[in-house]
């Protein structure tokens, strides 16, 4: 039974040599980013910057969101955000938090309401407060925080801390790059895309682990050979599996994006950018960055260079 291999077997590219490449990249990605940050920030969802949110139901058939944009618009209301929500007839419409109270927020739905009048049914009506808007901001970017720590202490009682710092510096490059691209293209981040974002942190790790094992199995194995050259054999007998299992993840994740809706849109797309750049990092950057640390080669077990396979394979 033939299996498929998107990588042939036995390849022998060269990663280490063009780590300055990799690395310059990385850097000038990175700082892009931080900047894109810094100019344009991010587009916050109404989870990180209070507001309202409205979900209706047309009873005329396909909602006309045009129409609703533009009726809408008029109110004075200040930023509302409409998108359809699951089925054609669904409409999500979110409004910026008005200056005042509670009576403010109030006053909000009801205008909303005399524009939308009985041609749709409400069916829910939720308002996030400047309070609960930060404490949800706090604690998404405390989520991130601790998962990247835990991961640092993981990686490290498994292997060693070389490979905890270059897991853990692999894994922020990816955070960054992600929060980076919304901020390039404004899309909204909420909470679906810190959820994303862990998500992205998991996979990415796993990525860098699955090599990582075979390096450390190398370095037990072949205790004369040039850390380059080890690293490099590492990662391309990895390579098949890696490429193969980034473009399944893929290819479902391209499904969500262009037939789930405009409703989780955002977070397949911090998903499938997510895997590209996490594949990209656990090849390009965790593995790289071991050759400036020394690594220690275990010495309770027997040295097994290439010259004694091809001559155990030789023996009757």
């Amino acid at each position: 039974m033939k299996h498929l291999h998107l990588v042939p077997t036995g390849t022998k590219l060269d990663f280490i040599s063009k780590k300055f490449i990799f690395f310059a990249f990385s850097i000038i990605l990175i700082a892009s980013s931080l900047g894109l940050f810094g100019v344009n920030g991010l587009n916050y969802g109404i989870d990180f910057q209070g507001g309202i949110m409205m979900e209706v139901r047309s009873k005329t058939g396909p909602a006309d969101i045009a129409e609703y944009r533009s009726n809408l618009s008029d109110l004075g209301l200040g930023e509302v955000s409409i998108q359809e929500f699951g089925e054609p007839e669904e409409v999500l419409i979110r409004i910026q938090r008005q200056e005042g109270d509670e009576k403010a927020q109030q006053a909000a739905v009801e205008a909303v309401k005399s524009v939308l009048k009985d041609t749709v049914e409400y069916r829910r009506t939720e308002f996030v407060g400047p309070k609960v808007s930060e404490e949800l901001f706090e604690d998404g970017l405390m989520a991130v925080t601790l998962a990247i720590g835990a991961i640092l202490v993981y990686i490290w009682f498994r292997f060693e801390w070389q490979f905890g710092m270059g897991a853990v510096i692999a894994l922020i490059h990816d955070v960054i790059s992600t929060i980076g691209i919304f901020a390039l293209l404004g899309m909204e981040f909420n909470l679906s895309t810190v959820a994303a974002v862990l998500t992205i942190a998991g996979y990415s790790i796993n990525d860098t682990v699955v090599v990582y094992d075979r390096v450390r199995e190398n370095l037990r194995k072949y205790k004369k050979m040039e850390l380059p050259e080890l690293l490099n054999m590492s990662v391309n007998e990895t390579l098949s599996r890696t490429v193969m299992t980034s473009l399944t993840t893929l290819l479902a994740l391209l499904a969500l994006y262009i037939l789930g809706g405009e409703v989780i849109r955002g977070f397949s797309f911090a998903m499938i950018w997510g895997i590209v750049i996490g594949t990209y990092s656990s090849i390009c950057l965790a593995v790289p960055i071991l050759t400036y640390f020394t690594l220690r080669r275990s010495d309770d077990e027997d040295e097994n260079t290439e010259v004694e396979k091809v001559e155990g394979e030789g023996t009757v």
